[in-house]
């Protein structure tokens, strides 16, 4: 060995012993992100409540992301196809998810379904979760719970409900419902809240199953008559809605609203969602604007996760009971 090469040795032995342990030479910054506009799906409609709370979270998140957040409105096939279309999208934080009880009923109610989104979506956090409210036109006979059943009872087959499409959170109180009190009311599916309101506003339908988020206004302008709330207490926002315990009958039920992204998706961009989208819900003004209906959440994603779990059995017992099936 040279004495050039016996000078050089421990530098040499220093460089191979950084490229074992792993440690960077010269190795290129970690890419930031967001480095484009994020893509918000929302699986129905405008005009429904995962829409309005996709709009309001999507606004406040341009601030903090730096980017352009564009709510892409995909409606069909009972949220599968917007559902499909984020499992499939590239997993790098800039497709993301307003999902709803479907993401968590589906696999129970179709009978194929090309991707599994219990297993193609990772959760972010859950947004908010909601009351059914049964709102009827102010056509309707009924006022009350007791009248609403008593009625349906002795036009069977006659009344309908409007839903937000086949396995919705709609749909599936309805069944519930119809479960619960015996009756035998006729479903009506459109492709998203906006459209079912607007069929029921026109008197298209008698019934309509929802959260308060998108029908609340109505109620309060008596465009609409509330029947009903399916909670354990009545609303500080429609106190004079009785629930329908308060009637003697147990029926209790909700739907609830959360953002996921493409499983894959790095856990530090899982982690940057979260934390910004928690945030945005610690707001004052957007806690008051979702508590117009709804009730403000924001957990961890393993929180969520472990959530859509227990949905997904719960609504498979529905299902089965109910022996409500889609093709």
């Amino acid at each position: 060995m040279s004495k050039s090469t016996v000078k050089r040795f421990p530098g040499i032995c220093l460089y191979w012993l950084i490229l074992f342990l792993g440690f960077p030479v010269g190795s290129p910054p970690v890419q930031a992100y967001p480095t484009k506009p994020i893509r918000f799906i929302v699986p129905f409609p405008p005009g429904g409540g995962t829409d309005i709370l996709a709009r309001l979270i999507g606004q406040r998140l341009v601030e903090p992301l730096g980017v352009q957040v564009v709510v892409d409105n995909r409606p069909g096939a009972g949220t599968n196809i917007g559902m499909e279309l984020a499992a499939r999208a590239e997993p790098d934080g800039h497709t993301l998810l307003m999902a709803s009880v479907g993401l968590a009923a589906n696999p129970s109610l179709y009978r194929k379904m090309s991707f599994d989104p219990l297993r193609d979506l990772a959760p972010v956090t859950l947004v908010a979760v909601a009351p059914t409210i049964l709102v009827s036109h102010p056509s309707l006979a009924a006022k009350t719970p007791g009248e609403l059943v008593a009625l349906a009872k002795s036009r069977p087959g006659q009344l309908n409900y409007g839903s937000f499409g086949s396995g919705s959170g709609g749909h599936l109180a309805a069944e519930l419902f119809k479960l619960v009190t015996g009756v035998n009311i006729v479903h009506i599916p459109y492709k998203g809240g906006g459209p079912a309101i607007t069929a029921l506003l026109a008197g298209e339908v008698q019934l309509v199953f929802s959260s308060m988020l998108p029908v609340l206004a109505h109620v309060k302008a008596e465009r609409l008559r509330p029947i009903g709330l399916a909670a354990s207490k009545r609303a500080a926002e429609a106190p004079d809605v009785p629930t329908f315990r308060e009637a003697g009958i147990p029926y209790e039920t909700g739907t609830w609203f959360g953002v996921l992204v493409p499983m894959g998706t790095p856990a530090s961009v899982v982690n940057r969602l979260h934390r910004e989208i928690t945030g945005i819900l610690r707001i004052v003004e957007v806690r008051q604007r979702i508590a117009h209906g709804a009730e403000p959440i924001g957990n961890t994603p393993k929180e969520f996760a472990s959530f859509v779990r227990s949905e997904a059995d719960r609504w498979a017992k529905v299902v089965r009971t109910a022996g409500i099936k889609v093709d």
